[in-house]
C-alpha cells in the first residue's frame, strides 16, 4: 500500500488553479505571434514547470526561434541567444576573468566578465554546430544551475533553462551532441510543418503590416512556485510502476527485457529518464486540469522524454527502425499495472 495522498489538499488545489490560469495566458500571448504549434508549446511549458530544459528538433523555418523568444517575453525572463558556431569558445558562453585597471590608482585586477549564460532562459541557436568542448561548457549550468570559471562558482539566476535547437537534416559540420548532455534535456521535441491552413495564417501575418509582439503575463517568482506546486502533485502506485516496467523495458541489458529489445537497441535510459518522465507527467496533470498523474500522461510524454536516450543498434537502422518507433513497440507492449495495486 502507498502512503502517497491521492490528491492536492484545497491549499495546494488552488495553487494549482493559478499555475493553469498562468500558462493559459503565456499561450494566449504567444499565439498573437506563433500560428499553431500547440502541442510543442505545451510542451515547452511542461519543460519549464518541471525544471527542465528542451532540444527542439526542425527543419529551418519553422520558427522555432521566434517561438522560444516569444516564450520568454510573456514569462518576463531575462533573455539571451548564442548562435552557435564552429569557432565558438567556452568563453563565450560562460564569460572570463579580464584585467581591468583603476584609473585613479593605477592598480589591475581581475574582473569577470558575464557571458550570456548568465540569463533566465537561454537559446542554444542550433546547438549541433559547435565542438564538444563548447557545448560541454554548459553541463555545469544545465545541471547545477551554477557556472565554474577560473576556481570561482556563481549561481545563476532562477528560473533558469536552456532551450536548445538543432537541425537533423544537415549532418555536414556538425558535432552530434554526446549522449550525457543530450541525457540533460528533459524533453526532445520534434517540430513539424505547418498545415495548409496554418501555413496561410502564417502568410497573412508576415506579408503584411500585422505584428504583435508578446505581453508580459507571468514574473520570475511565479514560475517558481509553479515548479514548487508541480512536485505536490500525487504519482500513484501503478503509474509509477508503469514508468518503471517502461524505462526498465527499454535497457537491453536488463534480464527482463525482451528478445528484439536486445536486437534493435543498443544502449537504453537511465534512471534520470524515469525521474523527468514522472516531474512531465506532474506538469501535464496539472495543465490538464486534474491534480493525479494517469497513464495517459507517461503515454503522451514518452516520445519526447525517450527518444534522446535510446540508441538504436547498427541493425535497427539499417532496417529503417527509428527510435520513435522502438519507443511506439514498447508502449504497445509493455503491460499497464492494475490500478488495485494501489
Amino acid at each position: 500500500m502507498s502512503s502517497t495522498p491521492e490528491t492536492l489538499s484545497a491549499d495546494d488545489q488552488q495553487r494549482a488553479q493559478k499555475l493553469v490560469a498562468a500558462c493559459n495566458k503565456v499561450r494566449s500571448e504567444v499565439a498573437r505571434v506563433i500560428v499553431g504549434q500547440q502541442d510543442v508549446v505545451e510542451q515547452l511549458l511542461i519543460a519549464i514547470l518541471a525544471r527542465g530544459h528542451c532540444l527542439l528538433e526542425g527543419v529551418p523555418g519553422l520558427a522555432k526561434t521566434l517561438m522560444v523568444r516569444s516564450l520568454a517575453d510573456a514569462m518576463t525572463l531575462s533573455f539571451h541567444r548564442i548562435q552557435f558556431t564552429p569557432d565558438l569558445m567556452p568563453a563565450d558562453i560562460t564569460g572570463t576573468d579580464i584585467i581591468q585597471e583603476n584609473r585613479q590608482t593605477g592598480h589591475r585586477d581581475l574582473v569577470f566578465d558575464r557571458g550570456p549564460i548568465f540569463t533566465q532562459m537561454l537559446l542554444a541557436d542550433e546547438i549541433n554546430r559547435t565542438p564538444p568542448k563548447t557545448q560541454a561548457a554548459l553541463l555545469e549550468a544545465m545541471q547545477e544551475h551554477k557556472v565554474t570559471v577560473g576556481g570561482t562558482t556563481y549561481t545563476l539566476e532562477e528560473p533558469f533553462f536552456v532551450l536548445a535547437t538543432q537541425n537533423p537534416i544537415e549532418q555536414e559540420g556538425t558535432y552530434p551532441l554526446p549522449e550525457a548532455q543530450r541525457d540533460r534535456f528533459l524533453l526532445n521535441v520534434i517540430v513539424d510543418y505547418p498545415s495548409r491552413d496554418e501555413e496561410g495564417q502564417i502568410i497573412d501575418r508576415t506579408t503584411s503590416t500585422q505584428s504583435a509582439t508578446p505581453a508580459p503575463v507571468v514574473s520570475g517568482p511565479e514560475i517558481l512556485e509553479c515548479q514548487a506546486t508541480v512536485r505536490l502533485v500525487p504519482l500513484p502506485a501503478h503509474v509509477r510502476n508503469f514508468v518503471l516496467d517502461l524505462v526498465r523495458s527499454a535497457r537491453p541489458k536488463d534480464p527482463a527485457s525482451a528478445a528484439w529489445v536486445r536486437e534493435q537497441i543498443d544502449w537504453g535510459p537511465g534512471p534520470r529518464a524515469s525521474q523527468q518522465l514522472v516531474l512531465a507527467a506532474k506538469a501535464r496533470a496539472l495543465l490538464k486540469g486534474r491534480y493525479h498523474v494517469t497513464l495517459e500522461d507517461v503515454e503522451t510524454l514518452a516520445l519526447p522524454v525517450l527518444r534522446h536516450r535510446i540508441v538504436p543498434t547498427f541493425s535497427a537502422e539499417a532496417e529503417g527502425v527509428s527510435v520513435d518507433d522502438l519507443i511506439r513497440r514498447l508502449l504497445r507492449e509493455v503491460p499497464r499495472p492494475d490500478r488495485k495495486l494501489l
